[in-house]
């Protein structure tokens, strides 16, 4: 969904010849597998961060085109909201000093990128939904100018057919109806990437499925939603309804969303890919002029645009990814259930805690997930996300536990024997590591900083709503500066 793409309308003839093509490249894909076409030598990771932009006020500044001129940093791109950018960082190893390198570059460039945001009147800000959003944010001109983000409200709505309608229940309750995807842009993310052999990515994927509960729970940082306190990770329930192509009739008959958990173990990447072309239609069916098997059968590497392109428009919460870099071909797994925020340093931790258990869990002799139900995950997925760090989630051999105890008894542990065989440097190891123990023991991620200092507002003030959120946002702004983890920021 990265490529550029211009505005155009399809035809029954586009849709036919895509789904010709999408398949091709499938059988291509199955090929390459069987002969072990990828380089996966060594376990590189990358990372994305999605931003929002906001005034002096702290209400969202819709004028991210004007930011990237000022910007002028190839790293940082549009979103899909006027209010958004996203910087893709690098990918690095692990290894040695590779943690702080990671930090080094990601704060620097956002340091150097706030600098010259404020030219047009615009900061950035690392928060998982923008707590100041309100319904006349949403509206269909705040797309960003791309085409593609036009292209693809057009192709949403026409395969739904009707408004969107979007209802999450929490503290608070929040109907809304939309005509248009722009709710989406409310959602920003952090994307963890960490490229694997073709042999152990089903490990890698379950692993990251068994635990995304407990990632989630621990590093909620969403509470709000247009003025409204809702589940401690609200990105989670909104992106599933922001994007969802089904009228309520095929809800009712059972076909899959296109922001999807998944609903299985699997036993191979081509698993997930070849979901995705028996489930779903095509988005946006646009064909690229290469023929995959002939590129195949000449000894070069086939980009499988189509593959790529159809597995961009569905949401999966760890995606499988595919891709090309100087023309040696390689596999990730695309770790999406994080929000942005609150720091760096905070957003590192997450990473360091997901990077070391994934390592583990995928090198058991007895997988975690031969011992515990898709289900379960799934629903260890929703707690994470409604309750945060007070979720109470399922573990084999545990049963039911608060997440913030299984996280210190028995997770941390694992992080950490992961982190060593990934040879990560040991006070990197130890500096982040030790921000999740802390989060864990006071009980303090970014949701719950967030909504005590709300509450510390409007309970106690004469604030109204919309001023008690504007001020919290602007003292979570500052603090996110200071790089200090979220558990020590004070409630002012």
């Amino acid at each position: 969904m990265g490529d550029e793409v211009g505005r155009q309308q399809f035809t029954r003839e586009d849709r036919t010849r895509y789904r010709t093509k999408v398949r091709r490249c499938l059988d291509v894909f199955a090929r390459m597998l069987s002969e072990s076409r990828f380089e996966f030598d060594r376990p590189t990771t990358g990372l994305e961060i999605e931003l929002n932009l906001v005034d002096d006020a702290g209400d969202p500044a819709m004028r991210n085109a004007e930011a990237l001129e000022a910007i002028a940093d190839p790293d940082f791109v549009t979103e899909l909201g006027q209010w958004n950018l996203e910087i893709n960082v690098a990918p690095r190893l692990l290894t040695g000093g590779g943690v702080s390198a990671f930090e080094d570059v990601v704060r620097r460039s956002l340091n150097e990128a706030e600098h010259k945001a404020r030219e047009v009147d615009a900061h950035m800000v690392m928060i998982g939904i923008l707590p100041t959003l309100q319904p006349k944010h949403l509206a269909v001109d705040a797309l960003s100018g791309n085409p593609r983000y036009t292209l693809l409200n057009e192709q949403v709505l026409a395969a739904r057919g009707e408004d969107l309608h979007i209802a999450i229940n929490g503290v608070e309750r929040l109907q809304l109806t939309a005509d248009s995807i722009v709710p989406e842009a409310a959602c920003t993310s952090t994307q963890f990437h960490l490229q694997v052999s073709p042999e152990d990515f089903a490990a890698y994927w379950n692993a990251a499925q068994a635990i995304a509960g407990v990632q989630v729970a621990i590093g909620a940082n969403s509470p709000f939603l247009l003025g409204k306190e809702l589940w401690r990770e609200t990105r989670i329930a909104l992106f599933q309804q922001a994007t969802d192509t089904r009228s309520d009739e095929l809800k009712e008959q059972g076909v899959r969303p296109r922001v999807w958990f998944g609903e299985r173990w699997i036993t191979s990447i081509f698993d997930l890919f070849e979901e995705n072309v028996r489930y779903f239609p095509a988005l946006l069916p646009i064909c690229d002029e290469e023929d995959p098997l002939q590129v195949l059968e000449r000894g070069d590497t086939p980009s499988l645009a189509e593959l790529r392109l159809h597995n961009g428009t569905i949401y999966r919460w760890n995606r499988p990814v595919y891709d090309v870099v100087r023309d040696q071909p390689h596999l990730r797994v695309e770790n999406r259930t994080l929000p942005a925020g609150p720091t760096v340093v905070d957003m590192l931790a997450n990473g360091a805690f997901y990077y070391g258990l994934v390592r583990v869990l995928a090198e058991e002799e007895r997988p975690l997930w031969s011992q515990m139900s898709f289900s379960a995950a799934e629903e260890n997925f929703t707690a994470g996300a409604r309750s945060g760090i007070d979720a109470q989630v399922y573990w084999p051999g545990l049963g039911t536990v608060p997440v913030a105890e299984l996280v210190l008894r028995r997770l941390l542990p694992m992080a950490h024997e992961g982190l060593v065989r990934l040879k990560v440097d040991p006070a990197e190891r130890d500096r982040l590591l030790g921000v999740i123990e802390q989060r864990c023991l006071t009980g303090v991620n970014g949701a719950t900083w967030q909504a005590r200092t709300f509450h510390r507002h409007y309970d106690h003030t004469a604030l109204d709503r919309p001023e008690a959120l504007r001020r919290m946002l602007r003292t979570y702004r500052d603090l996110m500066h200071s790089n200090e983890p979220v558990h020590t920021w004070p409630v002012s």
